[in-house]
């Protein structure tokens, strides 16, 4: 959580009245908020902590109007922040009191399905799981499922590379994004990708995709869809300790073993989840394992046996395999549900997202649990044991300072941790405001500059959501990564947004 975001002062009236009048003129009707009452809603996205009302909000229906809004911003020198149903989870489309919020919400059309090529023409507003069920009836579903499938949209998971408890064996969004089209800061068409296995020039698309809304603004997504598995069956595996239940994950991986998902969630977690969704989980174990295989029935049958004894062999004390499709869901319900279960026990929770090595897990989680008695706050864990992409749930009360306070420091100590460790700050939530700062230490100062001249070729002006993403050299200088040489910062050329 960062709160050095929010902007400078009051917004000048004249400024937004002339802001709004040029929304207005590029977008007809009531698209255009700009009341008090009409834009608080968009204050936040799912990192609720931090709050900041918009200078306005427009919501075009078409992506003529995207372009043509952007037009106008560009020519105002105004910011924008796009938003598609504001589920992220690291703020990433937090708005700025000095920024009009894009909203991609009415985006929400299916353009093409085609069954043959695997492949379905959408619109950023289309949420994920709607994807799913329109392919369906071919027998065909699309891979990266986020827990937020049910409401988050498919523009959003472009711009943070959203994942999902299928990533290991199906990838990221990254795996199964074929093409994007969209406008560029100056309100400019443009198309990357496509349904052919390769194009011509640099893999633009590519670099588009988590690049969370600072280069680009993707209005049109083609996305690879997959035969829909003939069988599926989940092995729920219980062990007496989370370091226990880490070696069987790297055992599971490194016997070959490539499972559709591979998810762990420790005992807090489970007590937390089961009384919401009575998925059946060991309440006594110190930490379970959600071990999927999927395939035709003889492919499926074999993966599971052999599975079962690869786990039996690391230390499993139960292993219960689904029976049937209502309990193989029922396991996955606890998992996919455990953030709302956290709302249930907790005022609030702060859900971090740092990816380590696999065989780091157990000591991780031990370090977690350590800093849960140095802060005094509950830390409930799930995560993507697969690919090490944790989601510790600190839980806290938002309106008692002092608790804030050390939630911050709790998930500040944990996202450091993983850099220790030779993982990373982010896994699939993206940075945000949220770990902004801890970037500063997770790449050196070449690296950033890179980053830095990237962002400026496709946003000299740095309009497309300015502070997030990338620290400027000014930010990481406050935090002790650069230091001023002659009176002067070096790069000093580069804009610093």
């Amino acid at each position: 959580m960062n709160r050095g975001y929010a902007g400078r002062g009051a917004v000048d009236p004249e400024r937004r009245r002339l802001v709004v009048a040029h929304l207005r003129a590029a977008v007809p009707g009531l698209a255009v908020l700009d009341a008090e009452e009409a834009v608080a809603p968009f204050e936040c996205d799912g990192l609720s902590v931090e709050r900041q009302r918009p200078l306005a909000v427009v919501l075009p229906g078409t992506a003529a109007e995207v372009s043509a809004v952007l037009r106008a911003c560009h020519a105002l020198q105004v910011p924008v922040v796009a938003r598609g149903a504001g589920t992220g989870l690291s703020g990433g489309a937090l708005p700025h009191r000095e920024a009009v919020l894009l909203s991609l919400a009415r985006l929400d059309q299916i353009l093409a399905l085609d069954p043959v090529a695997c492949t379905a023409r959408v619109q950023s507003g289309v949420r994920n799981l709607a994807i799913s069920e329109a392919a369906a009836p071919h027998g065909l579903f699309y891979a990266p499922d986020p827990s937020s499938q049910i409401a988050c949209t498919i523009g959003g998971n472009v711009a943070e590379n959203a994942g999902g408890v299928q990533c290991l064996r199906y990838g990221l969004t990254v795996h199964n994004v074929l093409g994007i089209a969209g406008y560029t800061v100056e309100g400019e068409a443009f198309a990357f990708g496509g349904a052919a296995p390769d194009a011509p020039g640099l893999d633009l698309l590519a670099l588009a995709v988590g690049s969370e809304g600072t280069l680009l603004i993707v209005t049109e997504v083609l996305v690879r869809l997959l035969p829909r598995p003939a069988a599926r069956c989940c092995l729920l595996a219980s062990f007496a300790t989370v370091e226990a239940a880490g070696v069987a994950v790297a055992d599971l991986i490194a016997a070959g073993f490539v499972p559709s998902g591979l998810e762990m969630m420790d005992q807090a977690a489970t007590r937390m989840v089961e009384p919401f969704v009575q998925a059946g989980y060991d309440l006594e174990a110190a930490a379970i394992l959600l071990c999927e295989a999927d395939g035709t029935a003889t492919e499926v049958a074999e993966r599971v046996a052999a599975m079962q004894q690869r786990l039996q062999a690391s230390g499993a004390t139960r292993i219960a395999a689904s029976r049937d499709e209502a309990e193989r869901l029922r396991f996955w319900a606890g998992r996919k549900n455990a953030f709302p279960a956290a709302g249930r026990v907790s005022p609030d929770y702060y859900c971090m997202d740092g990816t380590i090595p696999r065989r780091h897990l157990g000591a991780v989680l031990t370090a977690i649990a350590a800093m849960e008695q140095r802060y005094g706050l509950r830390c409930p864990n799930v995560f993507h044991a697969g690919d090490g992409n944790l989601h510790p749930l600190i839980l806290f009360d938002a309106n008692d300072a002092d608790q804030l306070a050390r939630a911050e420091a709790f998930g500040a100590e944990i996202l450091r941790t993983c850099i220790a460790f030779g993982g990373t700050v982010t896994g699939e939530h993206g940075v945000g405001v949220e770990k902004i700062d801890q970037l500063c230490a997770q790449f050196d100062d070449p690296t950033r500059v890179a980053f830095l001249r990237l962002r400026a070729a496709f946003d000299p002006a740095g309009l497309l959501n300015p502070g997030k993403a990338i620290p400027t050299l000014r930010r990481c200088a406050e935090h002790g990564r650069e230091h001023v040489h002659g009176g002067q910062a070096r790069f000093a050329d580069l804009p610093r947004w």
